[in-house]
């Protein structure tokens, strides 16, 4: 289709996917894995395309069943093509997210119209929670990922009744349970409420959901038996919902402050999803729904951790695309949205700190006034961009900005991180002698 436009919209096209793939795609292998996270999801897989089970998850040669397996699929196809420690695990996830982005584009235009979809895509492709999860290589992403495009193809069936999207939409919350367990069926309760309608005829779409999902589940229970069922049904579904064995408790209201810092910069443009033209249809009112249900549904679990909000993300921004074209004055959101790029030096100095120690340990340094110049001229120059009913300009620019800064802290801050948040400069000194220092 993109070749069928004209010369200029082709360019336009064209510019854009270059950009969203630059965005997402470099410095991948810039740092070492980060966390435990990272660095064990990476391992299990690693062990996947060395053994050749593709059904038991190992760390260190012994089953582990914190999550499924589709993660570890996707980190052991990047480790078997040799591309590196970092950027085998990491790039498959990379690649799945603007694989993501595309589909979001084309499915909320088709929904909502051109500058919905242009919008919504620009927000969340440039917002610091999405981008951030899908650099590293983490379960979080590819559930979102999926999931939210079965929420997408399935308010298409919901509308046309259309069996296509519906078998769609049952194999892909299906590659969500893959990725993340049991949590997709729980978020995606909201969906069953509106298709209430037409729930006897969604057998298609259970049939495509079990088939994706089932074969793994089965397996994984039938050679481990009891000790998959007590230790990833129980123990990380249920017990984590309900005690705090994992050390993850947070206060009720801990995902407020996490949903405006994963919409970063994008947060003020929240003010739009206020008053009941936000949700005056019932596609929006299933956006809200999937927004408001999967908030209560995350703050009411005792074991509480930043990523568990990305799911929500699409839908967020969503939201703020379709109020964004409708032209209901975004000047001053739009100038609060670039204001708030002035804070991306301080977020390059505090980034190290916070990913070995957590934000509220990470060293503040104070916050750089310079940056406030240039950032308020940008500010002013989106205010006045957006003056007009539609404010294409403005938001565009303040993406491209975004994208901007946020590969300027890639590139600052990548040399520290690495220093202080991985593994990977003890690794690469010892490398000559590591028989004699490491242990099997």
């Amino acid at each position: 289709r993109v070749f069928e436009l004209s010369g200029r919209a082709r360019a336009g096209w064209l510019a854009a996917a270059a950009c969203l793939c630059f965005l997402y795609l470099f410095g991948l292998a810039g740092v070492g894995v980060i966390g435990p996270d990272e660095a064990r999801y990476a391992s299990i897989g690693r062990e996947m395309a060395v053994s050749g089970d593709w059904v038991t998850p190992r760390l260190w040669g012994r089953p582990w069943f914190e999550k499924p397996a589709l993660t570890y699929w996707m980190v052991a196809f990047g480790v078997g093509a040799g591309l590196g420690p970092e950027l085998g695990p990491r790039l498959p996830i990379a690649l799945l997210s603007v694989g993501f982005l595309t589909f979001y584009y084309f499915a909320l235009r088709r929904e909502f119209g051109r500058r919905a979809g242009l919008y919504a895509s620009a927000i969340l492709a440039t917002s610091a929670g999405w981008l951030a999860f899908s650099q590293v290589a983490v379960t979080d992403l590819p559930m979102s990922a999926c999931f939210s495009a079965a929420m997408l193809l399935a308010l298409r069936w919901i509308d046309t009744g259309g069996r296509r999207p519906l078998v769609a939409a049952g194999a892909l919350l299906g590659a969500a349970v893959l990725a993340k367990g049991l949590v997709p069926l729980a978020l995606a309760a909201p969906l069953v409420w509106f298709a209430r309608r037409r729930i006897r005829q969604a057998w298609p779409g259970a049939v495509a959901f079990l088939a994706a999902a089932a074969p793994w589940y089965a397996l994984c229970w039938g050679r481990n038996g009891r000790a998959f069922f007590d230790e990833f049904i129980w123990r990380h579904h249920f017990e984590r919902f309900v005690t705090d064995s994992l050390a993850h408790q947070q206060p009720f209201w801990f995902y407020a402050p996490v949903l405006a810092a994963g919409l970063f910069p994008w947060t003020p443009l929240l003010a739009h999803l206020a008053g009941r033209a936000a949700v005056k249809d019932w596609k929006r009112q299933l956006l809200a729904a999937w927004v408001v249900f999967g908030l209560v549904f995350f703050s009411a679990a005792a074991n509480k951790l930043p990523g568990y909000l990305l799911p929500l993300l699409p839908a967020v921004c969503a939201l703020m695309g379709i109020a964004l074209a409708e032209g209901r004055g975004a000047r001053w959101t739009l100038g609060a949205s670039a204001l708030l790029l002035a804070m991306l030096p301080a977020i390059a100095v505090v980034l190290p700190g916070a990913l070995l120690g957590g934000l509220r340990n990470a060293q503040w340094t104070g916050a750089q006034w310079i940056w406030l110049a240039p950032a308020a001229a940008l500010a002013l120059a989106a205010w006045w961009l957006s003056r007009r009913p539609r404010p294409t300009t403005g938001l565009l620019l303040i993406a491209v900005f975004a994208a901007a800064g946020f590969t300027a802290v890639k590139v600052g801050a990548s040399a520290r991180v690495d220093e202080q948040a991985t593994a990977r400069p003890l690794w690469r000194a010892i490398a000559g002698r590591s028989p004699d220092v490491c242990v099997a």
